[in-house]
């Protein structure tokens, strides 16, 4: 094994960023499927407001895709990383194989159940007469990528898992800026609107999957995709699960939040209001994007030394993640503060939009630094196999301290304002929660 795949070797803090970085650029570009989408749908002449609502509408579908996608994907690369670290190759072998399979199957039962009952699940998730029209159409077109997206984004940690980050971040910049090049392309000169943006989604993640599915089954990654490793076993699927569970929780609780935000503020706002926190959402996508991927890079990291019996590295690479992940969140805090009006008209030229969703995003975004403690906390956790830990913070924050809140501030004064201060309240009690628990029952137990 090569020192650039041996992360027992070598400065921690370098092969952290050396993850993180191509990581990062990877999940902007890949994030850039979805806000490319909402940039031009709400440019639309006359109807952009409504579309760009139909959108959100949409969003906890994507979310719930996403976390099926979560649920094999971040439990197999912690397990596929320790196996590497303890050089069971066989092992790494079956769990990455039992991967594919699984995201292959659950993609096919998603797609089936989610395009059957589209109308009353974006009914249920809070779209408005007008709205239903463009979340329907949008999300009838998309949802025929659902394989490719879980494929590509669920296999290509096994790629950054064994060293190279790159072929990653090249799969994911490719289908991004084909996707960037065919939405003017289908959304204007096509004149198919949001049909257009989700076709161009489409095509974009099946180029995508094929790079990384690929590059997987290629000789030039030491563990392959193998047909001979692929049957299920039951015992190892289990372990994925338990360990993904994390991340399923955490996106199938954003599907949740998003789901009651949406209601609540159709009921105390309408459809204006659920627009604008689309906006809000893609805003706070953007800026958590470098804290993430941080965060990801880590993982593989600490999970090899750990399985690799080195403490102190693992130890170091929790500092060093907690240390750059707070000052990051800081510093953007600051900036988006200073730049609301910017950053939403980014997303719509609606003066009335600019004007109500700029105060929200400052009461969204207050205490945004408080969010490094929790990627802090949830991502060591994750990459350490303390899949209970990370289960309870994933729930703690989102579940029972957002939901609440968007149901209970409403209505004892706060109105529609309510919705948008459940966030912060929740950074501040779940990111303190998270991290110094791993401090004091993890890091200093190392």
């Amino acid at each position: 094994m090569s020192a650039s795949k041996d992360f027992s070797v070598g400065s921690v803090k370098r092969l952290i960023l050396s993850q993180a970085l191509p990581l990062t650029l990877a999940q902007t570009v890949q994030l850039l499927y979805n806000l490319v989408d909402r940039v031009y749908i709400g440019h639309l002449d006359s109807v952009g407001n409504a579309a760009l609502t139909g959108l959100g509408v949409t969003f906890p579908v994507i979310v719930i895709i996403a976390a099926f996608t979560s649920l094999f994907a971040t439990g197999g690369t912690t397990l596929f990383s320790i196996a590497r670290g303890k050089n069971d190759n066989t092992e790494a072998r079956h769990i990455l194989n039992t991967v594919f399979t699984m995201q292959t199957v659950s993609s096919i039962v998603l797609f089936a159940v989610c395009y059957l009952f589209r109308r009353p699940i974006l009914m249920l998730f809070g779209a408005g007469e007008q709205s239903l029209l463009y979340a329907d159409a949008y999300l009838q077109v998309y949802l025929f990528g659902t394989l490719f997206s879980m494929l590509s984004t669920g296999m290509s940690g096994f790629i950054n898992a064994q060293g190279f980050p790159k072929i990653g971040m090249t799969a994911t910049v490719v289908g991004a800026v084909i996707n960037i090049a065919l939405d003017p392309l289908f959304i204007f000169a096509f004149d198919m609107g949001v049909r257009g943006a989700a076709l161009a989604t489409v095509v974009s993640q099946a180029v995508s999957m094929a790079l990384v599915v690929g590059f997987l089954i290629s000789s030039r990654v030491p563990i392959t995709l193998d047909l001979r490793y692929m049957p299920i076993s039951g015992k190892r699927l289990k372990r994925i699960v338990a360990l993904g569970i994390p991340g399923f929780v955490v996106q199938a609780t954003n599907s949740l939040v998003q789901v009651v935000c949406n209601n609540q503020l159709q009921q105390y706002g309408g459809d204006l209001y659920v627009g604008i926190m689309t906006v809000l959402g893609s805003i706070r996508e953007m800026i958590s994007l470098p804290v993430l991927g941080l965060s990801s890079g880590a993982q593989p990291v600490l999970g090899f030394n750990y399985g690799a019996d080195k403490p102190d590295r693992v130890k170091e690479g929790i500092r060093f993640t907690a240390l750059i992940g707070t000052v990051y969140t800081l510093l953007a805090w600051v900036a988006v503060m200073l730049l609301p009006n910017a950053l939403i008209g980014l997303f719509s030229e609606d003066p009335l939009i600019i004007s109500i969703g700029s105060h929200m995003l400052n009461i969204y975004f207050f205490g945004f630094v408080f969010m490094a403690f929790q990627f802090s906390g949830q991502s060591t956790f994750q990459a350490l196999g303390k899949a209970k830990q990370a289960i309870f913070f994933s729930l703690l924050r989102k579940v029972f301290i957002v939901v609440p809140f968007t149901l209970l501030l409403p209505a004892v004064g706060f109105g529609v304002e309510g919705v948008f201060w459940a966030e912060p309240i929740s950074n501040v009690i779940g990111g303190l929660a998270a991290f110094l628990t791993m401090w004091y029952t993890v890091y200093r137990k190392l």
